[in-house]
């Protein structure tokens, strides 16, 4: 028993300690990783490297620590209205008349109230339980309010795309079955051009519009019902219905991905996948009531779903843009967030406007600029507080720009530059981490520490599920590479998806008969026990030379470029070289155009003149030599466009990534 005590206790002064030695086998799990634990099991390959989150290294998260009796989404919000009754949670901006005004705020109590006569109201209209309710529309309260009624009354939430096009959602409607649709006036058309081809459809929801604005538009030949959100919120309060409670292993929502190419496929995920998946972040993550996110992702994908449900869990206020992304700014500076959730196209734009600036304003500004982010800088990585001054002399402005109040900073769906994730940091203060995940796992599959100073990688395991490197010989990524294993990243646990939707074949595909789910994504293991994304599988084409080319690799380096708004990279095995679209920044332009004495009639003009693109190249040629590409990595021609990639003009997916035609 005392040897025991020592060796638990750590004693070094006692003798007997030397009678208790590690087991390299069971207890492999407790050999140093920092941040992660090397789990003991044996696989195929004879190497033992199955990887969990340091702070669950025994069992992998599927509860709230804290509330283990919250199992479902409806559990999850029935703690938020019991818990935070009073405090805010849903705001908007937008007025009934369509103005902009100042936020106003819907309670947890108000929105809890509301989804029961949602609820009511569809089960008013013979919506039963395990029926499928679509979605179609853009972030607003009325989004969270639906989704909490289907979880309360076991319906199956099924987002669609506001930009897929109306061939993608008649494809969704139909595959899906939906029997309830949501929508807006806008999307209301193209639903009814296909309804009479979708006979599962019963009644659909249109939010934001007035009673007496629907009946003389709604050509009767439908067969379907069409009544105005309002009025459906009066028949549920007229005709309440009791909860019909979901189980764990319910279906929670089926969320079709759309990839790049091809049909969407409908990711199904239980309550138990997403529960497991949020209720592991807050092993790392504690929010406040006090804090207030603002809500611009699309709903529709699992990044900003997962994180509204952990808003819930710890009753944060969450405020909704104006639904115009040119406009965010706006909205930030008028909601001032505490929690921020952005994608990297955001931060490298945020980075490149802020250098650009600093570059151009010369003098004593720029050198304030540079020595107050050197001071921080190393400050930052001996661990030491930075001087108040340089706050009050440069970043306080800059915070603004996010609204002054942001503590908490995260970045997912891509990569994040190592240089732009250092830059906000320095620039933004708090606590800036990036995440790594998917919508067949719920979402996170890995997130960085809090508290970690390295940059360049996404973290650790999230505590719900366990990772491994798979190797992949036909690229040379193998768990004997040195200095580090690589491989394709595999995951398992508990916040693994169902399957696809109808699509057993496509299932077997991605998930093996050991429960792995394979996510095609190239890693390698960072001393730490740390994750960083280096290739992508399929996302990989060969050059005529034989090279091998990841091109959002590239895509990332060349996002720095002062003239860049966005930048798709191709190429294929007929050439040797690669080629750029360009999407420039129009000020950025004009001003060099403005330098050099150059007039134009329109931008059009100015992106298709020679010395535009002579320009660019050569500052997309500094930039890629800085970063280190190889030869063969660097763009040998460009086409300038001055139209962005948008979701809008279908070139980004609803995920952020540049939509392959």
């Amino acid at each position: 028993m005392r040897a025991i005590h020592d060796h638990l206790t750590g004693d070094s002064s006692s003798r007997t300690t030397a009678q208790l030695v590690r087991s390299p086998t069971a207890g492999e799990f407790f050999s140093e990783q920092g941040y992660s634990v090397v789990l003991p099991e044996k696989l195929q390959t004879g190497k033992w490297n199955v990887f969990r989150s340091a702070r669950s290294p025994l069992k992998l998260v599927s509860r709230f620590p804290n509330h283990p009796e919250i199992g479902t989404l409806h559990d999850n919000f029935v703690h938020a209205v019991d818990t935070f009754q009073d405090h805010k949670y849903l705001g908007t901006r937008i007025r009934d008349d369509g103005t902009i005004g100042e936020y106003k705020w819907m309670t947890y109590g108000e929105a809890g109230t509301t989804r029961t006569s949602i609820g009511s109201g569809l089960m008013y209209h013979g919506i039963k339980k395990g029926a499928h309710v679509g979605l179609y529309f853009i972030n607003r309260p009325e989004w969270l309010i639906v989704d909490h009624a289907c979880s309360a009354y076991s319906y199956v939430s099924v987002p669609l795309y506001d930009t897929l096009g109306p061939d993608a959602v008649k494809y969704i409607v139909s595959h899906a079955a939906l029997q309830a649709i949501f929508c807006v006036p806008e999307t209301l058309n193209s639903l009814l051009s296909f309804m009479s081809k979708t006979p599962s459809v019963r009644v659909i929801v249109v939010v934001g519009w007035m009673d007496d604005q629907i009946s003389s538009l709604i050509p009767s030949s439908t067969g379907v019902q069409v009544v105005t959100y309002s009025k459906l919120l009066t028949q549920g309060r007229n005709n309440l219905h009791h909860f019909c409670p979901p189980k764990p292993e319910d279906v929670a929502t089926i969320c079709y991905t759309s990839g790049t190419t091809g049909t969407p496929k409908g990711v199904v995920l239980s309550h138990k996948n997403v529960i497991a998946n949020v209720a592991a972040s807050t092993l790392t993550t504690k929010f406040y009531p006090t804090d207030v996110y603002i809500s611009y992702l699309p709903l529709a994908h699992m990044y900003e779903r997962a994180s509204q449900v952990i808003m819930a869990y710890f009753g944060v206020a969450v405020g909704f843009y104006q639904g115009d992304t040119l406009k965010l700014m706006d909205d930030l500076a008028a909601l001032r967030p505490t929690i921020f959730c952005s994608v990297p196209r955001l931060y490298n734009r945020i980075y490149a406007g802020i250098t650009n600036t600093v570059k151009n304003s010369g003098g004593l500004t720029k050198r304030l600029f540079n020595a107050a982010y050197k001071a921080k800088k190393q400050a930052l990585q001996n661990g030491k507080n930075t001087s108040p001054m340089w706050d009050r002399l440069v970043f306080n402005k800059i915070r603004e720009k996010l609204g002054g109040r942001v503590r908490y900073i995260v970045s997912g769906a891509s990569p994040l530059s190592p240089d732009v994730m250092e830059f906000m940091k320095i620039c933004f203060g708090g606590e800036v981490l990036e995440g790594y995940g998917m919508t067949e796992t719920s979402s996170a599959i890995s997130v960085m520490e809090v508290g970690d100073k390295e940059v360049g990688h996404v973290g650790s395991a999230n505590p719900a599920c366990e990772l491994k490197l798979e190797d992949v010989p036909q690229m040379n990524y193998t768990s004997q590479d040195r200095p580090y294993p690589r491989g394709e990243i595999c995951v398992r646990g508990p916040t693994i998806f169902q399957g696809y939707y109808k699509d057993e074949t496509q299932t077997r595909e991605v998930i093996d008969g050991e429960g792995w789910l394979h996510t095609g994504d190239i890693g390698l293991w960072l001393p730490g026990g740390r994750l960083k994304i280096i290739d992508r599988k399929k996302n990989i084409f060969k050059l005529a030379q034989g090279e091998y080319i990841a091109p959002e690799k590239i895509e990332n380096v060349y996002a720095k470029c002062r003239f860049i708004v966005q930048c798709f990279v191709y190429g294929d095995s007929f050439c040797s070289s690669l080629v750029a679209v360009v999407a420039v920044d129009h000020d950025v332009l004009a001003d060099w155009a403005a330098s050099q004495g150059i007039k134009y009639n329109d931008l059009e003009r100015l992106c298709n003149d020679p010395r535009s693109k002579a320009t660019i190249l050569a500052d997309m040629d500094a930039i890629g030599r800085e970063a280190h590409l190889r030869g063969f990595e660097f763009v040998k021609a460009v086409t300038l466009v001055g139209e962005p990639f948008t979701l809008e003009n279908g070139l980004l997916t609803p995920t952020f990534k540049v939509s392959v035609l």
